[in-house]
């Protein structure tokens, strides 16, 4: 293989990877205009992947309620038809549910039409339980492929990964370190995210986020700061 060839292949693997490093790199998101940040100033957005999940949902719920806090759940197709009752509730109780995919799997592993499918189904199965289109998307892991990306906004998904996050899924995450690690340098704009389940993450992790919760919400009414949902923190992207 020529010089040439070497290089133009490395062009496209490089092409083909480039939305992947978004949730690392605040310079690739700026230029894909994927959002990690809120914004409106003076609030951040809270955010749960993975879910629903029969306890750790519940769970985050219970606190949200007692904090008078709003978040936004990006759910799992696949477990919100193993608990439509719980996302109806969350919906219920004035959160936003957002799209996480039908299947929790890594877009630069599918073909653009098995991501398509991912995205109608998911959007169909919470349009189904909560009788509204989910308006709002974070893929799994964090990672769009370019098509991933440009099917996304085709179907009028707002893509949204997050400025903050808690590690919480790691089986050695600890509830201190991850309310310290989510709150760290908070200020208005952030995205913060969590899991409120352990279905694609190490076992019973979510006890650890439900336990770390509490000191994350009292930190966020300390600096003052708003609770947005993820329509809002994306609005006018």
């Amino acid at each position: 293989m020529s010089a040439r060839h070497v290089a133009a292949a490395g062009a496209v693997a490089a092409a083909w990877s480039l939305p992947a490093l978004a949730p690392l790199s605040p310079a690739v998101a700026a230029g894909l205009r994927i959002r990690r940040s809120a914004a409106s100033d003076g609030g951040v957005a809270l955010t749960f992947d993975d879910g629903p999940h029969p306890e750790g949902t519940i769970r985050v719920l219970e606190l949200l309620r007692e904090a008078k806090a709003t978040a936004s759940f990006f759910v799992v197709g696949e477990q919100v038809l193993r608990s439509p009752a719980l996302v109806a509730e969350v919906a219920a109780a004035g959160h936003e549910v957002a799209l996480h995919g039908q299947r929790h799997r890594n877009q630069l592993r599918l073909s653009p039409r098995e991501v398509a499918r991912d995205l109608d189904r998911g959007a169909a199965c919470l349009a189904d339980v909560t009788g509204a289109p989910p308006r709002v998307y974070r893929p799994p892991y964090g990672i769009f492929s370019p098509a991933g990306l440009a099917l996304v906004r085709r179907r009028g998904l707002a893509p949204l990964l997050w400025s903050k996050w808690g590690r919480d899924w790691a089986a050695r995450a600890t509830a201190p370190g991850i309310a310290a690690k989510v709150t760290e340098g908070l200020g208005p704009g952030d995205v913060l995210l969590l899991h409120d389940a352990d279905h694609y993450s190490a076992s019973g992790s979510w006890r650890r986020t439900v336990e770390a919760l509490p000191r994350v919400l009292e930190e966020i009414g300390r600096l003052g700061l708003r609770p947005l949902t993820a329509s809002e923190a994306v609005r006018g992207a």
